[in-house]
């Protein structure tokens, strides 16, 4: 099966991201669309702490792969030796959504629509050269000042920034 619709949210530490996709996450959901998301971190992680025995499975027992099943959730830890792409896991993972909306992954060919508090950071990445110009949707901001972009400016100011932006993610990346 093909892997689904997907988008990166991007931006600087602080800038709002996870806010950010919280938000969309629940405004997608509330149209309809089954939403998955996938975060992109830096450093490795444990979603359980040290005193359960999951934790024990993987780390005392080193197993290659723990799956932690209870009422409603499921969970699967696997030892990898490289990091997938954000299409790698929406390919194997989560090809039932209408759309994967992934958090971070600044250097992925995704489409992109960047956080940029001004009142945080002086600069975007795409102004920095972190990103390649033509991948980006959009940038959502907390500045009044004009940018010069050649994609939609949204402005948290407006109070229908939401809905525009859910509405973009739905016309460009879901093409419906």
């Amino acid at each position: 099966m093909p892997r689904p619709p997907m988008v990166a949210i991007i931006g600087k530490k602080n800038s709002g991201k996870t806010t950010l996709v919280v938000r969309l996450v629940a405004e997608l959901g509330r149209r309809g669309h089954r939403v998955m998301t996938i975060k992109h971190g830096s450093h490795t992680f444990n979603i359980d702490p040290n005193t359960t025995d999951t934790y024990r499975h993987y780390h005392e027992g080193n197993a290659a792969k723990v799956a932690m099943v209870a009422p409603g959730k499921f969970a699967l830890i696997e030892r990898l030796n490289t990091e997938p792409s954000p299409e790698e896991v929406a390919e194997q993972y989560m090809n039932d959504a209408d759309i994967v909306v992934c958090e971070g992954f600044k250097k992925a060919v995704l489409p992109k629509i960047e956080v940029f508090r001004a009142s945080v950071h002086a600069t975007t990445l795409f102004a920095d050269g972190n990103c390649r110009a033509s991948k980006f949707l959009a940038v959502v901001t907390d500045t009044e000042e004009e940018m010069h972009v050649d994609f939609p400016v949204i402005r948290f100011s407006d109070g229908e920034w939401l809905t525009r932006l859910a509405e973009l993610i739905e016309r460009e990346v879901m093409r419906r």
